[in-house]
């Protein structure tokens, strides 16, 4: 097989419709050649959160158009292109089906190889596209779906340590966002508003910190908000501008605070199978600057690499597909036209699964 190995990706599983082209050069390096992004936004914010039938047209509508444009980015064709990856799970089910098809008519059409990806793999892989992080690693995979610790050993090898048991801290996030009136997506949103608040001000719970175990809970965290808001509503008549931003403060620093300790824990557990192991973290939530600075420090505390990707590849994005399915072709392995989209699909297929469920479906 050539050392230049070129993949053209596909990602759908959500309320983002993306396409990328990256290369392998020489056998080692990743070279984005072109990454799209068109967003939903506009579609969902009226409704407080993603709502999945929406979600699905809106792939099918655009999912080609994305194909041309990110091909066109990157001054190719599809007959340059050695492989086709696409996302075929975990995810919205409608919208998984709407890559998955499209990415067997390009398969069908152009004669390229078809390879199934796990949305899940996608972020886990990251840092190797970005960073060129060699096996094993750590990972914290957080996003609005999807909240696990993984050990990573090679394209297809994760050992699952902990996740979460409910809502993931995006979801919370969203679900919070809502709550206090703020719209849709409530990451950002809750970001901006707790600058000018007080995060001491609430003392929300750090849920499942008194189990040694990894795994974590927001659900409670969510419903704790409410109540506060709902005390402060029947006391005052309504919020000030200050109360809103005390309360997203004080709930952005509770999950900041539960995530730093549990990845604490999570590099105790790990171990350093090599000298100088390396935490990730990767999925929407790594975009908050928070988080991102509560586990740079637990990093540096427990002697390990703090290793977060450029923010365009911490959300949903295209050039995670086709990096992932990259290792995979170059693995040997692909798919046929029986690639199903599947709405669950767990990474570690030993674990036990994880009770509870959120907006991507049961944990995987």
């Amino acid at each position: 097989m050539s050392q230049n190995i070129t993949v053209l990706g596909l990602e759908s599983s959500c309320d983002d419709t993306a396409a990328a082209v990256v290369r392998r050069k020489d056998g080692t390096d990743a070279e984005v050649l072109s990454s799209i992004v068109w967003g939903q936004e506009g579609l969902h914010a009226a409704f407080g959160g993603v709502v999945p039938e929406i979600a699905a047209r809106a792939h099918a509508e655009r999912l080609d158009l994305c194909v041309e444009q990110a091909l066109e980015q990157a001054g190719l064709t599809l007959t340059d292109v050695d492989a086709i990856a696409v996302t075929a799970g975990p995810g919205l089910i409608g919208g998984v089906i709407s890559g998955v098809m499209c990415a067997k008519g390009l398969s069908i059409g152009s004669g390229k190889p078809l390879v199934g990806v796990n949305h899940l793999a996608g972020h886990a892989l990251t840092p190797r596209m970005t960073d060129g992080v060699e096996y094993p690693y750590l990972m914290l995979l957080v996003s609005g779906g999807h909240c696990q610790f993984l050990g990573v050993h090679g394209p297809d090898q994760f050992t699952r340590m902990g996740g979460t048991i409910d809502d993931a801290p995006g979801e919370a996030f969203d679900k919070t966002a809502k709550l206090l009136g703020l719209g849709y997506p409530g990451g950002p949103l809750i970001e901006e508003e707790a600058k000018n608040g007080d995060p001491k001000r609430f003392r929300f719970p750090r849920p499942l910190l008194d189990r040694p175990d990894l795994d974590m809970s927001f659900s409670g965290l969510k419903t704790a908000l409410r109540r506060a808001r709902d005390t402060l509503v029947a006391e005052k008549g309504g919020l000030t501008v200050q109360d809103r931003a005390d309360l997203c403060a004080s709930f952005q620093q509770a999950v900041a605070d539960t995530l730093a300790e549990k990845s604490r824990r999570a590099c105790i557990a790990f171990g350093k199978p090599v000298e100088t192991p390396v935490l990730a973290v990767a999925g929407g939530v790594a975009a908050n600057s928070l988080i991102r600075s509560a586990l740079q420090d637990v990093a540096a505390n427990e002697g390990f690499q703090f290793l977060a990707p450029p923010l365009k590849y911490c959300t949903d994005n295209g050039a995670m597909i086709a990096w992932a399915g990259l290792e995979r072709f170059v693995g040997g392995e692909c798919d046929d036209l029986t690639l199903s989209a599947r709405p669950r699909w767990p990474l570690d297929k030993a674990a036990a699964p994880m009770l509870g469920s959120g907006k991507k479906g049961a944990k995987a």
